[in-house]
């Protein structure tokens, strides 16, 4: 299986992505901006989607559509 961004770039276990498009955290009152950059990703299951820690909320599944590796 490979997980791949936006832009068709492969991404790894430990990588760093970039947010492209502002995002609204459902269940929270926070919103990613566009160009946060989420450090050490990691891949789960679905190859849409990874897991990942922002700086003010944690435990975050994102969908790679809206990421692109930094």
């Amino acid at each position: 299986m490979t997980v791949k961004d936006s832009n068709g770039t492969i991404l790894n276990d430990g990588d760093s992505v970039t947010v492209i498009k502002d995002l609204k955290v459902k269940g929270s009152s926070v919103t990613l901006k566009r160009g946060t950059a989420i450090k050490n990703i990691r891949l789960t299951s679905n190859e849409e989607e990874i897991e990942c820690n922002a700086d003010k909320v944690k435990g975050l599944v994102l969908k790679t559509c809206f990421l692109k590796k930094a």
